[in-house]
């Protein structure tokens, strides 16, 4: 059963989620050799004041 963690900074809505969720699940089963059935998809929202660059905030590096 392979489990792909998508992290990325918040902001995506359910339609890019379930397209990303889709073209994901859709080439791991090409490329490994196994059913969509098999692969499970986590995404997790990080907040950019959870998340550092360079030794900055991005909440600092990209306001709003």
């Amino acid at each position: 059963m392979p489990i792909v963690r998508i992290e990325m900074i918040e902001g995506r809505d359910l339609t890019q989620k379930r397209e990303l969720a889709e073209v994901f699940t859709r080439e791991m089963a090409r490329i490994c050799g196994c059913s969509e059935a098999a692969i499970h998809i986590v995404f997790d929202d990080i907040q950019k004041q959870d998340w550092a660059i360079g030794g900055q905030l991005l909440h600092d590096k990209i306001p709003g």
